[in-house]
């Protein structure tokens, strides 16, 4: 079966590792880099400090192709002449448009980690966690004019962990799409697939942030809210703890919920410090406190001993 992946990232590599692991012909990989990156600067990542796909690619002596639109008339040409059966993208900002997919001989395939039609839309890890899910998943389905709406071909659930980072998550939904294109391509050889409608009744949508999520406000939220948040937003945000004009950086992985017993503190009070341990504990909004060991200061990175000891009860 002759393939050619469209994608991004470490999704894209295991897109790649799948479709090899299947036996199929990788006749070409478009990064979705191509189209939005200066080429010369592009070129001289690649060639000095390459991502990890990209060494994946080169150590497997796959085809780049090199176009800045995956709806232009030079990729549909190049899919013509490659005689393709099977795209399969995963990772693609760009809406490609029906007469680019429908140029396979069998179909265009879209990879999407989310049980659709819950959680369309460009981040999923992020939001999953964000809004508390126990549960999330990789969805193979049909490409179609809009986005993630077109129907399933399979799907797979995956845990959320309650100390699951996006980074965690993420890494996980490409491990298991890996795992479902192998065996995707492989039954496109030897047995009937019924593609599945999507449930329109339970599809939700949701956008890109704002970038307002990185600023954890302790009088509204509860500490339920800050450890999603934290761990929602790494790594593609830092989140950050005001105090006046200084900024803390907290460390993903490096915080706990606790209980607490200080009865005349409020919510955006600081009940405990800890100078040793860069660490701060503060009162949230549903009376429990979180907290955060080996905080940074922004730009500097540098926290002192003294700036923690110098710090006073206040609010955040």
């Amino acid at each position: 079966m002759r393939v050619v992946i469209l994608g991004k990232g470490l999704m894209l590599a295991n897109i790649v590792l799948g479709a090899i692991d299947a036996g199929a012909d990788i006749v070409g990989v478009f990064r979705y880099e191509q189209t939005n990156s200066n080429p010369i600067k592009l070129l001289l990542q690649d060639t000095f400090n390459p991502l990890p796909e990209v060494s994946l690619l080169k150590q497997l002596k796959l085809n780049q192709i090199r176009m800045k639109s995956a709806n232009s008339r030079e990729f549909r040409k190049l899919l013509i002449n490659l005689n393709v059966d099977l795209v399969i993208v995963g990772t693609w900002k760009e809406r490609i448009r029906k007469d680019t997919f429908d140029i396979p001989k069998i179909a265009t395939i879209n990879v999407h980690p989310s049980l659709l039609p819950k959680y369309r839309g460009p981040n999923p890890y992020l939001q999953t966690i964000l809004n508390g899910e126990n549960e999330t998943g990789v969805t193979l389905h049909l490409l179609d004019e809009n986005y993630d709406s077109g129907a399933i071909l399979a799907q797979e659930r995956i845990k959320i962990l309650d100390t699951d980072t996006s980074k965690e998550l993420r890494e996980r939904s490409a491990i298991t799409a890996r795992k479902m294109v192998t065996e995707l391509i492989k039954d496109l050889d030897t047995k009937i697939i019924t593609p599945i409608k999507q449930n329109e009744k339970y599809a939700t949508y949701y956008p890109n942030i704002s970038g307002n999520e990185k600023m954890l406000d302790f009088k509204y939220q509860t500490s339920d809210e800050i450890s999603r948040t934290i761990r929602a937003l790494h790594p593609f945000l830092p989140t950050y703890i005001t105090h006046f004009d200084k900024f803390f950086v907290v460390n993903p992985y490096d915080f706990k919920i606790i209980e607490n017993d200080d009865n005349t503190a409020i919510a955006g009070n600081i009940i405990h410090k800890d100078a040793k341990t860069k660490s701060l504990t503060i009162l949230c909004k549903d009376g429990k406190a979180i907290k955060f060991k080996n905080l940074k200061l922004y730009k500097s990175g540098i926290l002192t001993e003294k700036y923690i000891n110098d710090i006073v009860r206040t609010t955040f």
